[in-house]
């Protein structure tokens, strides 16, 4: 799970980092374009983001989590237990949610760089609204690790709602944790902990 946040954080942030073309019909073009505006950003101040990597959280409350579709993903994460949510408990898990993801992103993007990002092309249907954008990220020892962007078209334009990384996959991966925690405490509590910065005490 530590190696999953850690590349999602990174390419997510790096791949729809920017203002998006609300004419763009390409997702993976919206992902490499958007990820040079993110790099040029953090290449100017990458001395004063590693001096303070709290600080990289700005870029991410303004690059990324608008082009992330929190409340789809907290819908899918939620599970079973979203219908038996109250309006209130859904409105909380999914502000929770987006703040756990803005303090997991910020923390792994000092590092990154351009080269260790892939972009292939995606082929689909000129009206499709739903496709998959399949990335490579370079890991410190030069092997590389597939990086799947599962992304949805909404009135908004195209927004990721879930990543698969080698194989694993976040929306996934935090159902299993989160659910396994909610069947034990409630959901009250998770979300009272996660309100807290606390992380899922599930397996991971």
């Amino acid at each position: 799970m530590k190696f999953l946040i850690a590349v999602m954080g990174s390419l997510v942030v790096a791949g729809l980092a920017s203002a998006q073309d609300a004419n763009s019909t390409d997702p993976a073009q919206i992902l490499e374009g958007a990820a040079r505006s993110m790099l040029k950003d953090l290449d100017a101040n990458r001395a004063e983001y590693r001096k303070d990597p709290s600080k990289v959280d700005a870029l991410v409350e303004k690059d990324l989590l608008p082009h992330f579709d929190t409340e789809y993903a907290a819908k899918l994460v939620l599970g079973a237990h979203w219908r038996d949510a109250t309006p209130e408990q859904r409105k909380r898990f999914i502000t929770a949610f987006y703040h756990s993801m803005e303090a997991n992103y910020g923390k792994s993007l000092v590092d990154f760089t351009g080269d260790r990002l892939k972009v292939f092309p995606t082929k689909m249907e000129a009206n499709a609204d739903r496709t998959t954008v399949r990335t490579e990220v370079k890991r410190d020892n030069g092997s590389t690790v597939p990086v799947n962007y599962s992304m949805r078209r909404g009135p908004d334009g195209w927004k990721a709602w879930d990543v698969v990384i080698d194989g694993i996959s976040y929306v996934k991966s935090f159902r299993e944790d989160f659910g396994s925690e909610i069947d034990q405490k409630g959901l009250d509590e998770v979300i009272t902990r996660m309100e807290s910065g606390g992380k899922p005490t599930g397996k991971s």
